[in-house]
């Protein structure tokens, strides 16, 4: 019996220290990527602005999961995704997860005016966490997750755009 309550005990100590611990980190994570391209923004930005662009420099578009739903709708292998916003300068999309789980993804176009040309490409995705420990400590893998998948399409849409001047 003596055991059994310095089991439960230490089992509760060692939950509260973890989730002490979890709730020293951010709430919102943001994962972000930009690229220099070497087109003109208004170029880029038609690739940008709808899914049937996306087609074209997201490999995964192409996969027999994805489902069109209109020009700014989609599911992606069971995530719903729209794009909720377009303006001369951004993109900006709504990503819900089968679980409910929501994301914002935003695609920004800077150019410099000494280099009207070169036209800088940064996508970011923010994530909204809960409290939970479990949360907490799985969004220390976002980064990891989808930081490569963001560059190597990143640098598909500048081979893309870059081929096309």
């Amino acid at each position: 019996m003596k055991y059994i309550k310095l089991i439960i005990i230490s089992f509760l100590i060692l939950s509260l220290l973890i989730t002490g611990l979890s709730l020293l980190f951010p709430s919102t994570v943001i994962v972000s990527r930009a690229m220099n391209m070497n087109a003109p923004k208004d170029s880029v930005m038609g690739l940008l602005k709808d899914f049937e662009g996306w087609r074209q420099w997201i490999k995964a578009m192409n996969d027999s999961s994805v489902v069109l739903l209109s020009k700014t709708e989609a599911n992606f292998a069971g995530t719903d995704v729209k794009i909720s916003r377009v303006d001369e300068q951004s993109v900006y999309t709504d990503w819900t997860s089968r679980t409910g789980k929501k994301m914002k993804g935003e695609i920004h176009l800077f150019n410099n005016a000494n280099t009207p040309n070169i036209t800088v490409v940064q996508w970011q995705f923010e994530q909204k966490l809960k409290w939970y420990p479990w949360e907490k400590f799985a969004s220390l893998m976002s980064d990891k997750i989808m930081g490569p998948m963001m560059e190597a399409n990143l640098e598909e849409l500048r081979k893309l755009v870059e081929k096309t001047r």
